[in-house]
């Protein structure tokens, strides 16, 4: 076995004996599920499993925010019960893998563009060509005419733009990138959708909670971030996004919905699907799924009903929290088939 070998068999268990040894006493006897992947929903995923855990002593998750094509990378290798991201893994990953992943929905997510502007609060306006222009550094000032044309009720300073992106691998990235690569034929040649693009400009952010920390220290930054880290800190601005109908629309449980609403005819079996720049005049335009990439066979009969019980609660009961994080809860239309989906795996 390869270092790099040693190093994937050596971390679950290393996770595992951690956490066994910070268990109460009378959980130590329990199931330890272990998950990894993206920190985007990590606020509500934290939630949730401390919720679940609560409720199941004989069955304790843990989740660790590693970022989504880490997660891909160690579910793919059969380390860890469970992954979490955004990315759809394509079909060469699939076929890759060691045993066979379904892609599991739990929740509905929005990247915002946020922002730090003296004397400007939420609800600028971005359209998608500013957005092409501003992220790879060709928009330098805010007072620049192609985001006044806009925003004319609002008094932009003379201000250089910061642009604060987040590290490689990660499921924002993907998102924002997916819906930039649909309105910009540009944008798709130079840059393309990827969860690590090769950004020309800017400042990196690792996580969600560094992205936040970032915009908010800095007068002039940019960045991009899922909504329910603004919902959960206020401290910071929240643009407007323009859609594919024209409009500029803010995102909210009923915009992000509709954009799921205005492609559900179109989704597939598996739920690899996109719903950035759906079409419709209220759909929110950078709107996706975050997915529970889980292994469809286990050999532990046990770890298998002991993960379908989690997804089911996470699928019912986890849904009534996700709109208090900052989440949107699954369409009732959907949950059924991913319950479903959920159940086949034991």
């Amino acid at each position: 076995m390869t270092p790099t070998g040693r190093k994937i068999a050596l971390w679950p268990a290393l996770v595992l004996l951690v956490i066994w040894f910070s268990l109460p006493a009378d959980c130590q006897n329990a199931i330890a599920l272990v998950g990894s992947g993206s920190s985007l929903p990590t606020p509500l995923y934290s939630h949730w499993t401390e919720e679940f855990n609560k409720l199941s002593p004989k069955v304790q998750v843990h989740y660790l925010s590693t970022g989504t094509m880490k997660g891909i990378d160690d579910i793919s290798h059969g380390v860890g019960d469970f992954a979490a991201g955004e990315v759809p893994m394509s079909d060469e990953q699939l076929n890759a893998a060691k045993s066979p992943i379904l892609q599991i929905p739990t929740v509905l997510v929005a990247i915002v563009p946020i922002y730090h502007l003296p004397g400007v609060q939420s609800g600028l306006r971005f359209s998608d060509s500013v957005l092409e222009d501003i992220f790879p550094g060709n928009i330098k000032t805010w007072d620049d005419p192609r985001i006044s044309e806009s925003n004319r009720s609002h008094a932009l300073p003379h201000l250089n733009i910061t642009v604060i992106h987040r590290t490689e691998g990660k499921g924002s990235n993907y998102i924002f990138t997916d819906f930039l690569s649909k309105v910009s034929s540009k944008w798709r040649s130079e840059i393309g959708k990827t969860p690590s693009p090769p950004w020309p400009v800017g400042t990196a952010a690792n996580r969600g909670e560094d992205m936040m920390e970032k915009v908010k220290s800095t007068p002039g930054t940019i960045g991009y971030i899922e909504l329910g880290f603004t919902e959960n800190d206020k401290t910071v601005s929240v643009g407007m996004v323009q859609n594919s109908a024209g409009n500029f629309v803010s995102a909210t449980e009923a915009s992000i919905a509709a954009a799921y609403h205005s492609l559900e005819k179109f989704m597939p079996a598996d739920f690899r699907a996109s719903l950035t720049n759906a079409p419709g005049k209220d759909a929110y335009p950078v709107t996706s799924f975050t997915w529970l990439y889980v292994p469809e066979r286990s050999a532990d009969p046990e770890r298998s009903k002991a993960l379908v019980n989690y997804l089911g609660w996470v699928l019912t009961t986890g849904q009534q929290s996700a709109e208090k994080h900052g989440y949107t809860p699954l369409p009732a239309s959907l949950v059924p088939k991913a319950l479903a989906k959920a159940r086949a795996l034991y």
